[in-house]
């Protein structure tokens, strides 16, 4: 009967490299943005003196850059949105750090264009291409965390369908 255990022929398993998983320096997957978000938002002091509120148009400032991804820091006071448009190659995810948010896309059910309330808390992931508009809809202002991946470099704009079917008219 052979009595040598994994340890014994192993030697001290902590010592053999090959079987760790190194630590990740820098987010690569979609869940690792997403916990990365997460992270941030979860640390208030790090982000909450930074916030400003602009009559005139949304607020943003970019709070973060690392290989390939950018986190950015936005406010919206009642009224404000972004119009309806899509991130070009960049995927990304949108957590709601303080009030809420309303996303509309353009995809249809029996009741229109989709509506998704976002709450303190929630996140969007969204993939390249990912139409959508997001406006704060409430009587409160709100702050946001966006992580776009790889970082944005467009935001194509789009006219609302209704617009648009007007306009062949």
């Amino acid at each position: 009967m052979n009595s040598d255990s994994d340890l014994q022929i192993a030697g001290d398993i902590l010592e053999v490299l090959h079987l760790l998983q190194p630590e990740r320096e820098h987010p690569s997957t979609v869940a690792d943005f997403a916990g990365l978000a997460r992270t941030i938002a979860a640390d208030r002091p790090r982000w909450e003196h930074l916030v400003r509120y602009d009559a005139t148009t949304r607020w943003y400032h970019r709070l973060r850059t690392g290989p390939g991804y950018e986190v950015w820091l936005l406010s919206w006071l009642p009224g404000q949105g972004t119009g309806l448009h899509h991130h070009g190659p960049s995927s990304g995810v949108l957590t709601v750090l303080d009030g809420t948010l309303t996303e509309r896309n353009t995809a249809s059910g029996p009741s229109g264009p989709a509506r998704r309330v976002l709450e303190p808390g929630a996140q969007r992931v969204f993939a390249p291409g990912h139409l959508h508009e997001i406006v704060n809809d409430s009587l409160e202002p709100a702050v946001s965390l966006h992580v776009y991946f790889p970082g944005m470099t467009e935001m194509p704009m789009h006219a609302p369908a209704r617009t648009a079917a007007r306009a062949e008219v």
